[in-house]
């Protein structure tokens, strides 16, 4: 089977759209190859009300958020993970609304070696007022949100399952439209297959990305993306064989229908799929794992 993907035709950008009983969405309007149409900035409740990735740090969409919740107090604002497209508005409604933030930590935090400082697109000026740990719980006025710890994509990645609708906000963890970029030396693969499974573990309705539509259909789909980055290694070890030796060289020969652009975002994944597979014994190459490092089977 393939990752059973799903996409959405239009959005409707600076406007609320009302998505569930408890659940409105505020498009940021910052589409891009990694943001597919922008980011999702999540309003949960109705009058007390929470933000999930406030988005971008541009002004029109923190109007947005705001219009959309004029009457209304935000209480809480809930983090995924600090790049640059998630957090950094969190800073611009903090300033608007007084309402604090809640997250695991600043960038890199959940590395044992301290913050990945080298990593692109990384919000470096995040720390959240409020720090949560895997199953702690954050209450508001009419909702439950349940803190799942699932690193990988960021090493301070938390998604937030909302227990009344039994709906997990996925962030960038598992996405409909797009499998998701681990890029070392903050993404980790090995962290995100063993978030994959953990998820596989949970009984969550739904899914809601940051980026994207809905997933309806939570467990086929991780079930499909855990499938999907085996098949990736497997096809490590197959270009190995075949005296394809080096990550460039390998994305070339894995990657032929995507657009050349992706092809960075590609030698990324590639890579931390190889450091996984280096770490299990299963590939060696001289001194540590690196782009232009040759590779053989151990």
């Amino acid at each position: 089977m393939a990752i059973p993907f799903v996409y959405e035709e239009t959005v409707r950008y600076g406007a609320a759209t009302e998505v569930s009983p408890l659940v409105r969405r505020v498009m940021a309007d910052n589409p891009s190859n990694f943001t597919y149409h922008g980011t999702g900035t999540y309003i949960i409740g109705r009058g007390e009300v929470a933000v999930i990735d406030a988005g971008p740090a541009m002004p029109r969409h923190v109007d947005a958020i705001l219009e959309a919740t004029a009457g209304e107090t935000i209480t809480h604002q809930l983090i995924t993970h600090t790049h640059s497209d998630h957090s950094p508005a969190a800073r611009l409604l903090k300033e608007a609304t007084g309402a604090k933030t809640w997250g695991f930590g600043p960038h890199g935090s959940g590395r044992a070696e301290g913050a990945a400082v080298v990593e692109e697109g990384g919000d470096h000026d995040f720390t959240p007022d409020h720090k949560v740990r895997h199953g702690d719980v954050v209450k508001g006025a009419g909702w439950t949100a349940e803190c799942v710890f699932t690193p990988g994509h960021t090493s301070n990645h938390m998604c937030y399952a909302l227990r009344e609708e039994k709906t997990l906000f996925s962030g960038d963890h598992v996405m409909g439209w797009s499998s998701t970029v681990v890029s070392p030396p903050d993404g980790d693969m090995a962290a995100y297959m063993r978030s994959l499974e953990l998820l596989l573990e949970r009984d969550d309705a739904l899914f809601r990305p940051t980026h994207g539509p809905a997933i309806t259909d939570p467990r086929t789909h991780v079930t499909e993306l855990i499938e999907h980055r085996r098949n990736r290694e497997a096809q490590i070890l197959a270009c190995i064989a075949d005296g394809v030796a080096t990550i460039p060289e390998m994305v070339e020969v894995m990657y032929t229908t995507i657009d050349r652009a992706l092809h960075p975002a590609a030698r990324s994944s590639v890579f931390a799929h190889i450091v996984h597979m280096v770490e299990m014994g299963r590939v060696v190459c001289d001194g540590a794992p690196g782009e232009r490092s040759r590779y053989a089977t151990s």
